[in-house]
């Protein structure tokens, strides 16, 4: 009997739970550990974010979901991995704080990232000067500091937001775009846009950069670069832009930056969203005599380190799309993936920047929604097959995977809007597609409309469908 142990229960660790339980979950030990006993759908935490949502709806508990699939269900944090002598340690948090030891045969660490707000001096929650909707307390504590500036607008005070990003190499602009253009349609239905002043700030070189260098795309014969599509909107919404802005302090209302010009400045807010640095989270890799082994699995950023060709330089990792991971496999440690935000990606999508003085200006690429989801497929299949055949038969690239990514700007399914992306593939392959951006024009695609706020709730409803393994679960797409 193979033992399989998944650690976290995010997309990506979650999506491999529920395809190892539905092929070996019967005759095999599947056990998976999550610090949260509940599954968390983050997209929808944007509308949590300003009071659209109740964060009970962006979630389920997960241990009923498993017991229906045969998958043994931890909550508590694992602290030491043991490659060596193959197992996990740590502690329950359920409310016993009791240590727990999982021997594994193969072992899936999806754990997410650790939300690195130290990195930024002032930035975060726990410092209470930014906000964030990366979790849902995050995004609870967020909607009530965005309603006390709804307050003071209401009695006649003007309020400066700022959404964006709190460190030169954080990922997820998505989210900061999503949410500044919710909370500009917020505004407006709440009567105080007047009094508002909307500021996006980034590290993205340029507006649609969003970690993947940007895109391009032909929409009725006319070509579109991302920059293009998103900074009409905000023109629309009258939302300023402030990109290529190294954050790296934040004291008294004001966000201190360089740019790439090596310009300092701040930039003053009554409220702020930011999103931090995403680095891998911590704990101990132990070899069998007790001994450190961390850098025979992880990167200087605790990401784990798989099958991708690491140490290119940015030309050479653009000139050769193979050597980005496949299936996703420690080199030294076989028995280990990495699935999600958790595993190291051979190097930047965009093109690295950095300030005069050595500050990154480099969006990190993205490994959340769609594209975790896939690859906690892979992985999980792969698992299967070795577990059933001996060998694995599963491999996908990011250079020759598509995602779609479904920008909410404005939730509602009267007058919403919603930013309608697909990209194929995700890291450009100029090899295959030798055109300025190295992508497929055919299907690489950008549109904005009502029609995309109704399929951003649909695809809302359908994947808590999926994700609780429901009927027809396998035939809805990561």
């Amino acid at each position: 009997m193979a033992r399989i142990v998944v650690v976290g229960a995010g997309f990506a660790g979650h999506t491999a739970a529920l395809y190892l339980g539905d092929r070996l979950g019967r005759d095999h030990e599947v056990t998976v550990v999550n610090r949260s006993a509940n599954f968390v759908y983050i997209p929808s935490l944007v509308w949590v974010g300003i009071g659209h949502m109740a964060p009970e709806r962006t979630q389920f508990p997960l241990a009923p979901v498993y017991r229906r699939f045969g998958v043994g269900f931890v909550q508590g944090r694992v602290d030491e991995v043991h490659p060596d002598e193959r197992f996990v340690c740590g502690r329950t948090e359920d409310g016993r704080d009791e240590p727990f030891r999982l021997d594994y045969d193969h072992l899936i660490l999806a754990t997410g990232p650790k939300l690195d707000f130290a990195a930024t001096p002032g930035l975060g929650p726990a410092a209470g000067a930014t906000w964030s909707i990366c979790t849902p307390p995050h995004a609870v504590q967020a909607r009530d500091r965005y309603l006390e500036s709804i307050g003071r607008m209401r009695r006649g005070e003007r309020q400066r937001l700022v959404i964006g990003t709190g460190h030169g190499g954080a990922t997820c602009q998505g989210a900061a775009l999503e949410y500044i253009t919710n909370v500009h349609k917020d505004l407006v239905r709440q009567g105080v846009r007047d009094r508002a002043d909307l500021v996006y700030l980034t590290n993205e070189p340029e507006l649609g950069d969003f970690g993947i260098d940007g895109l391009v795309a032909r929409h009725r014969g006319v070509r579109t670069t991302s920059a293009e599509f998103i900074d009409a909107a905000f023109r629309d919404y009258g939302i300023a832009p402030e990109t290529a802005r190294s954050v790296h302090a934040v004291d008294g209302g004001r966000i201190f930056w360089e740019d790439l010009a090596g310009r300092e400045g701040e930039t003053p807010f009554d409220f702020a969203m930011l999103i931090p640095r995403f680095t891998g989270v911590d704990m101990k890799y132990l070899g069998r005599d007790g001994g450190d082994v961390s850098d025979r699995v992880v990167t200087p950023a605790r990401l784990v380190a798989v099958d991708g060709r690491y140490g290119l330089s940015y030309e050479e990792l653009r000139r050769d799309p193979d050597a980005w991971p496949a299936v996703y496999q420690n080199p030294h440690y076989p028995s280990i993936f990495a699935a999600g935000i958790a595993f190291a990606p051979p190097g930047p999508i965009s093109r690295p920047r950095q300030t005069p003085s050595g500050r990154p200006v480099s969006p990190a690429p993205p490994r959340t929604g769609m594209v975790s989801g896939i690859i906690g497929r892979v992985v999980a299949l792969n698992v299967v097959d070795l577990v059933t055949r001996g060998r694995m038969t599963h491999s996908e690239r990011m250079t020759e995977m598509s995602a779609a990514c479904i920008a909410s700007m404005g939730d509602s399914l009267r007058d919403g809007s919603a930013a309608v992306i697909m990209v194929y593939p995700v890291v450009p392959d100029h090899r295959r597609f030798p055109n300025e951006s190295g992508r497929d024009q055919f299907v690489t695609h950008m549109e904005m409309g009502l029609a995309g706020a109704w399929m951003k709730r649909m695809i809302h409803t359908t994947f808590m469908h999926k994700l609780q393994g429901r009927i027809g679960w396998k035939i809805i797409p990561e």
